[in-house]
């Protein structure tokens, strides 16, 4: 993090404050690190960001997350959870490839997994 060094706090912004938290967690070398939405209300750069640097962690990692664009794109595996209760597990494409399972828990396909509809132009 050595761009926010030397910056005031309150002159971060969300993510920026989000990615510094993160590295004080990491000085502390835990041997696993959980995340609660960590996407949550961040901008797109700031989202980047974070998932480059997920993708990049050496520490075993727990995400809780509604965000399954982030899912895809950072987990090796996903546990769905619907009231509590594990309803399904395994590959993150293949579980949410499944519109019967997603429906049935009130989730929908990420859109980078829909089948894009043809132009409709000729």
């Amino acid at each position: 993090m050595p761009d926010l060094a030397g910056r005031a706090p309150h002159h971060l912004s969300g993510g920026e404050k989000r990615m510094a938290s993160i590295a004080g967690v990491l000085a502390m070398h835990p041997r696993l690190i959980i995340y609660d939405e960590p996407s949550a209300n961040l901008d797109i750069r700031s989202r980047r960001r974070l998932i480059r640097f997920l993708q990049s962690s050496k520490e075993a990692i727990l995400i809780a997350s509604h965000d399954l664009e982030l899912v895809l794109e950072v987990c090796e595996r996903v546990i769905l959870m619907d009231e509590g209760r594990i309803t399904a597990q395994g590959i993150p494409r293949q579980i949410m490839s499944d519109v019967e399972l997603m429906e049935a828990h009130g989730l929908e396909r990420p859109h980078s997994l829909a089948p894009h509809a043809e132009p409709h132009h000729k």
